[in-house]
């Protein structure tokens, strides 16, 4: 199962990561990758960017040494009725946004609490990825969110940093059981390296093994095109209008 693009990475900006956008331009290229989403943290992760930091964004060339860029945002969910940290107008500058809950940002609440958070931030038309939903500290009903994002017309990420990072241990059960429920009603998936060091751009293979364990089809994983996934952001209203390109020197 070929891969060639990762949609959830961060840069030293994200204060806890540790990597330019150069490093992992070069990085992605040696791995073959042909696109990569820049998604650092919202402004309330602790040690996280200034809001002006991603809404400049638009100075990042298009495309770099022949790697596709998507300028990107990964929003912390603030409360259960699905606020999060990042203003509208903000929002409306990006190509792409993920939503994902951090214990440091909000109190892990009941499974229900914890997944009326989900459903409600799916009610942002902004919002285009649910990031690393299976994280056992916020439990929540796995059937209910799955169909949440099937009516909203959200991408579910199978995060595969969840498979090894201690703060989420615990959560590959909840994950195989998501990418199942997700392949049963039809709704889009993505591996998201969620990389905090550009070694780890494109590095999927705890999540190629839940796709090949659960027979996702491939038309449902956003990662083996290029155009599905711009495709479904088009859809949405990105423009992606100019195509800003600059080598790699």
């Amino acid at each position: 199962m070929k891969l060639i693009l990762d949609t959830h990475t961060h840069t030293i900006v994200s204060g806890h990561a540790y990597s330019t956008i150069h490093d992992y331009i070069s990085v992605a290229k040696a791995k073959g990758l042909e696109l990569v989403a820049f998604t650092d943290h919202g402004p309330a992760m602790p040690g996280g960017p200034n809001i002006f930091h991603i809404g400049n964004q638009r100075v990042i060339p298009r495309e770099i040494d022949g790697i596709e860029v998507l300028r990107g945002v990964e929003a912390n969910i603030m409360d259960f009725d699905g606020n999060i940290d990042i203003p509208e107008a903000y929002l409306k500058r990006l190509d792409i946004v993920l939503a994902s809950l951090h214990d440091v940002c909000i109190e892990p609440g009941t499974r229900e609490e914890n997944t009326r958070a989900f459903l409600k931030v799916m009610d942002n038309k902004y919002i285009d990825i649910i990031a690393h939903p299976g994280n056992p500290r916020f439990p929540i009903d796995i059937d209910e969110f799955v169909l949440g994002a099937k009516k909203t017309n959200k991408i579910i990420e199978i995060n595969n940093s969840t498979f090894t990072n201690l703060s989420r241990s615990g959560s590959r059960d909840n994950c195989i059981t998501i990418a199942r429920k997700a392949k049963e009603h039809g709704v889009f998936v993505v591996a998201g390296s969620d990389a905090h060091i550009s070694f780890d751009v494109g590095k999927f293979e705890k999540t190629i093994e839940v796709f090949k364990l659960v027979e996702m089809p491939k038309e449902l994983i956003m990662n083996t095109s290029k155009e599905k996934l711009k495709g479904y952001l088009k859809a949405k209203g990105r423009k992606f209008e100019e195509k800003t390109v600059v080598p790699f020197k």
